[in-house]
């Protein structure tokens, strides 16, 4: 259960740091627009997504069990996050995630990370789907600039009330999505080891501001962002509250737990690396709990700024500890500039980060799979967008497992001596 972080500081050199430090602020300038636009999807304050990647990230990396894995806000809470700060408002989500953290201590106090193996794939691939679904239509309202009251949560209700407002469509908005939909693409495919979110958000807002476009900022809707952290405060905790939140801690737990160790193995197959799964556990959950005394949202390791940070040759946790420090003080000297980011762009930046966390270059080879591991993985799809994640991970988990126990599909149990 140690943190990579002591394992891999003996014999670190200034080459290592330097090399760390630049893929650091390389994933830092990803990191900043993401958590912004997540945190605002998520129907929370936009200054929040920030706060989640400082603590959170810091956290995952110094306690963490991967040499290179980034920790922060994700577009896979999205869907969770909202419906809690709908029914419970944000005091109930930020107790919700301090709980999530307790959950995730103890699930790595037990070992439970090698339990990854049990949660079949079609069911991972199903939620992941169906969340970048849920996550692309929340931005369709931005996206296209529509003057709406409210927005429906359920997703068909969602669909119908987009349509009827589709007259009010503002071309200069979608212009202004498309337009960084399209820069971000073109920077991948030029310069893919070049932080290009930053630069198509930032080109793409400068451009409107400039212009003057009748185009919503997150200063002019959100107000301006802080120019520091919350004091850290613990949330109103009694009885009654942790029993009507814990069905949501038990959600983002999961959450937390699978995709931070679903990005774990990414880093691994990337450096050649061997992840420590309890120790990454426990760390999610102090990354959680940090998280939730800073008024944050749910953490985990996100694999697309993990993958970011490799490729920008951060090769030890140091380079997430700079990615989290860049970011603070990106907080502290350039908030205004954060705050005039414009509402089409970020709906742009989520559209494709739902499309690239659908995996569209897999959808071909589930076709070739076993009848029962399609049904699955539809099955969980349908129910994560039209129920909830709770009921989608219950019913997915729960068949899946009894399908591998019919077909004595269970994976052997794995042990390393460096996971002690």
């Amino acid at each position: 259960m140690k943190p990579k972080l002591l394992t891999t500081l003996p014999g670190y050199s200034r080459a290592d740091l330097t090399r760390d430090a630049l893929a650091g602020v390389t994933v830092a300038m990803v990191a900043l627009p993401l958590s912004l636009a997540i945190a605002i999807a998520s129907g929370a304050d936009p200054a929040s997504g920030l706060v989640t990647a400082i603590i959170g990230g810091f956290l995952v990396s110094a306690l963490g069990g991967s040499r290179v894995q980034i920790g922060g806000p994700t577009g896979a809470f999205i869907v969770v996050v909202f419906a809690t700060i709908a029914q419970h408002g944000y005091d109930g989500l930020v107790l919700a995630t301090l709980m999530a953290g307790v959950i995730l201590l103890v699930a790595g106090t037990l070992r439970a990370g090698r339990l990854i193996a049990l949660v079949p794939e079609p069911v991972i691939n199903g939620f992941t789907i169906g969340i970048a679904i849920i996550i692309a239509t929340s931005q369709l309202k931005d996206l296209f600039g529509l003057t709406m009251e409210e927005v429906p949560a359920e997703f068909l209700p969602k669909l119908a009330a987009l349509w009827a407002a589709r007259e009010t469509m503002n071309t200069a908005a979608l212009a202004s999505g498309l337009a960084t939909m399209g820069l971000i693409v073109l920077l991948r495919r030029l310069w893919p080891r070049f932080p290009g979110l930053i630069l198509a958000v930032g080109a793409v807002s400068a451009t409107v501001a400039l212009l003057a476009l009748p185009v919503d900022s997150i200063a002019s809707r959100f107000g301006a962002l802080p120019r520091g952290l919350p004091m850290p405060a613990l949330p109103e905790i009694t009885l009654a509250r942790v029993t009507e939140l814990l069905p949501s801690a038990f959600v983002i737990a999961f959450l937390a737990g699978i995709e931070s160790l679903l990005s774990a193995m990414v880093a691994d197959r990337m450096i050649a690396g061997r992840h420590r799964p309890n120790a990454e556990m426990l760390a999610q959950g102090a990354a959680n709990i940090g998280s939730s005394l800073f008024a944050g949202l749910p953490v985990t390791g996100a694999i697309a700024r993990t993958a970011t940070n490799v490729r920008a040759g951060g090769r030890t946790p140091v380079a997430g500890l700079v990615h989290a420090l860049t970011i603070l003080v990106v907080m502290f000297l350039a908030a205004p500039l954060a705050g005039g980011m414009a509402m089409p762009a970020l709906a742009g930046l989520l559209i494709l980060t739902a499309w690239n966390m659908s995996e569209p270059h897999k959808w071909r080879s589930y076709l070739s799979e076993r009848p029962s591991d399609v049904a699955l993985l539809l099955l969980t799809l349908v129910l994560t967008v039209l129920t909830d994640l709770t009921v989608a991970i219950a019913v997915g988990v729960g068949l899946g497992i009894a399908l591998r126990l019919a077909r004595r599909d269970v994976p052997p149990a794995e042990w390393d001596p460096r996971d002690r």
